[in-house]
């Protein structure tokens, strides 16, 4: 028997390249590298995809979308090559996987190494080609790579596991793909077919659009009011926290003169020296916030950077979920540490529980450098930014220099009304500062001792409460990692154990490696817009929100969070794939169900090809479309229509009807005039078209 070979099975090209050059010695082949007791292949990422409904069913892949096809619950998914929009095999990929299977059957190869990236999906992507390719059962064997560099490669090699210890994160990884697969295919074809145009309907993408939704309609409907609160700009600066409605002037000015007469004096004073911590390392999440409030990055871009860097071996694998690191990386970082420390940044290892900590690690450490620095020559202007950011901060965490300020507190007590604390923070020694972003300026104190009386004025001062602010890449993605938590402002808070709870039971809405994906989803569906780093909905996204809620599609936070629990239990083993898959499909029974019941009086707006009854103009069918409502006899020259949407109200079909057979509508509320105003009206006809009848 001749030498044994390992065929490595690479999730992309460009992993295949590094490996072969992490080996040495490899001879390029058609779709693989051979040499030194090992064969190296890829992957175009995703080779496979779920087969569409129509393979269950039986018919044609490009038949009409039919009622009757949905649901469609398979009792086994099948996947099949990837297609293009033409539904024919890309040749390129039939090809590749051609390759795959010949080298998995080869003789005198007795081992498969999963090479996938480092993540749920990535161990899927390569063991869907296995099921496939292999003719017969070979040990199967597992290479996990935190980085792409020749070290880390080299040291996997030599440490492989069993590919049956990561069963369970495969087993998740199904369970996702299933559960978007009926959700997305299910859902988006019944809503298209209710509706008439088509709706993008998957368990994260309708949440987002309606996170985006809800706060858009929270600004627009915001009432301003107006209130008085009292202040004193005499020399020292005071803001007192007590509120008056519009209507309590008086008040106001009584308790400023009540202030004004008072003993104001300083009650207390306090100095000390502290060190101010660095920021944590970033995740993807962090360091995408970041990015795209420093920069106006979108998601979609600073992931590809931040991939492609991975892929160079100059960063750690990007979609992580954990700002720390893991204790048994502590060797690693001292070599990076070592090798940062030779380009001139003051650097040395620390170990703390702000930078490690397993408890907060579900399968990968926060980003990071490696060892392989690049040039400044060897990045684009993009990279470096990308780059720059996830060095500094790493800098400023494993600074030798720590930074030091003088921070003062006064305590100034109006008689026996109100405490005022004013607070100064000045910087004294810059340490890590001078490396990584610290924006506070500094704040110098009046100078002032305990026991000095201070002169005040105190006057009513009018302001005006403001609406929510629309969201940005940095506040949207924050509410996305917890979109349950209790403090209701933008900032994060100092404690992020419950938040790390809430990813780890997957509370999350999308996770670190789909979110930025399922984001550039909804944009390129015109749901939502983006604009610097401010998101806003568009008209396609109010349609999409307002459509699903009158259909009784319920895809919100609370739907979402359960299915992530469920995901999250068939990771940690204690549900199977089948049982989050029954949890899915009840819940669009739910909803297909009420297919077949009688439109509500105001609520159902039909499906496609319904008919609403005959023309005012010609006599033929009023019809459901993809716009609203038309005559068939649209070829004949006949324009009689009735929109779907009028002054920023849907109109159901069972007010078409009525419309037809009576002349008027029902009463509809909800109609928006062009000043933002809410009004009634019936619907009217008038000699074939439709007007307004107050």
């Amino acid at each position: 028997m001749g030498a044994q070979i390992k065929l490595i099975i690479a999730e992309k090209p460009s992993l295949a390249r590094n490996i072969a050059e992490s080996i040495g010695k490899m001879k390029k082949g058609s779709g693989y590298f051979e040499g030194g007791g090992y064969i190296v292949t890829w992957a175009f990422g995703h080779l496979f995809s779920l087969a569409d409904v129509e393979e269950y069913s039986g018919k044609k892949a490009d038949s009409r979308w039919s009622v009757d096809s949905i649901p469609c619950f398979p009792e086994k998914f099948i996947f099949r090559l990837r297609r293009g929009r033409d539904k024919s095999v890309d040749p390129g990929v039939e090809r590749q996987f051609q390759v795959i299977k010949t080298l998995c059957n080869r003789e005198d190869v007795d081992t498969v190494i999963n090479a996938g990236d480092a993540d749920r999906e990535g161990e899927i992507i390569v063991r869907i080609c296995l099921d496939k390719a292999l003719m017969s059962a070979k040990p199967l064997k597992r290479l996990w790579l935190p980085d792409q560099t020749k070290q880390t490669i080299t040291e996997g090699l030599s440490a492989l596991k069993d590919d049956s210890e990561y069963d369970n994160l495969a087993a998740e990884g199904y369970a996702r793909t299933f559960i978007d697969w009926l959700y997305g295919v299910n859902l988006t074809r019944f809503a298209t077919l209710k509706s008439g145009s088509f709706m993008r309907v998957g368990r994260v993408i309708v949440p987002i659009v309606k996170a985006i939704y809800d706060r858009d309609r929270a600004i627009s409907e915001f009432k301003p009011e107006k209130y008085f609160s009292l202040a004193s700009k005499n020399g020292v600066d005071l803001a007192s926290k007590k509120k008056f409605k519009a209507n309590e002037l008086e008040k106001c000015l009584e308790l400023c003169r009540l202030y004004n007469e008072s003993d104001v004096r300083v009650i207390s004073k306090k100095r000390k020296k502290d060190k101010i911590a660095p920021g944590k390392l970033y995740s993807l999440t962090k360091l995408q916030n970041v990015l795209g409030k420093k920069y106006k990055m979108s998601m979609d871009k600073s992931l590809k950077i931040a991939q492609d860097l991975y892929e160079k071996g100059y960063l750690t694998y990007p979609r992580t979920n954990s700002e720390y690191l893991a204790t048994a990386e502590q060797d690693k970082m001292r070599q990076i540490i070592g090798a940062v420390s030779k380009i001139g940044y003051p650097v040395e290892f620390k170990f703390k529980k702000t930078i490690f900590d397993d408890s907060k690690i579900e399968a990968h450490s926060a980003l990071t450098p490696t060892y392989k620095i690049p040039g400044r020559q060897q990045l684009s202007e993009d990279e470096y930014k990308v780059y720059s950011t996830v060095m500094r901060r790493f800098v400023a965490v494993f600074c030798s220099e720590e930074c030091i300020a003088e921070k003062n507190e006064l305590v100034i007590k109006a008689g026996d009304y109100e405490e005022f604390s004013l607070k100064g923070t000045v910087i004294i020694q810059p340490g890590w500062t001078k490396y990584d972003d610290y924006n506070k300026k500094d704040r110098i104190l009046p100078k002032l001792e305990v026991g000095d009386r201070i002169e005040v004025n105190f006057k009513p001062v009018e302001k005006e409460t403001h609406p929510p602010k629309h969201y940005t890449i940095e506040t949207l993605n924050n509410y996305l990692k917890n979109p349950f938590r209790e403090d209701k402002s933008d900032a994060e808070p100092e404690d992020d154990s419950e938040e790390y709870k809430a990813v780890f039971e997957g509370l999350e809405l999308g996770t670190e490696a789909t979110r930025t994906g399922i984001i550039d989803n909804a944009l390129r569906s015109r749901y939502i817009s983006l604009k610097k780093d401010v998101y806003t909905i568009l008209p396609e996204g109010v349609n999409l929100i307002e459509a699903l809620s009158r259909m009784n599609i319920i895809m919100d936070k609370y739907k979402t969070a359960e299915m992530g629990r469920a995901l999250k239990k068939v990771y940690k083993g204690e549900i199977g794939i089948k049982d989050s898959i029954k949890l899915v499909e009840q819940e669009i029974m739910s909803v297909i169900a009420a297919k077949n019941e009688p439109p509500e009086k105001d609520s159902d707006i039909g499906f496609a090809g319904d008919v609403a009854g005959k023309c005012p103009l010609c006599g033929k069918d009023v019809v459901r479309t993809r716009f609203g409502y038309g005559c068939s006899g649209y070829s004949d020259g006949c324009k009689f229509s009735v929109n779907e949407v009028i002054c920023g109200r849907t109109i159901s079909i069972a007010n078409v009807r009525r419309l037809l057979e009576t002349g008027k509508t029902f009463k509809i509320d909800g109609f928006v005039s062009k000043k933002g105003t809410s009004f009634s009206a019936q619907l009217k006809l008038d000699n074939g078209k439709v007007v307004f009848d107050f």
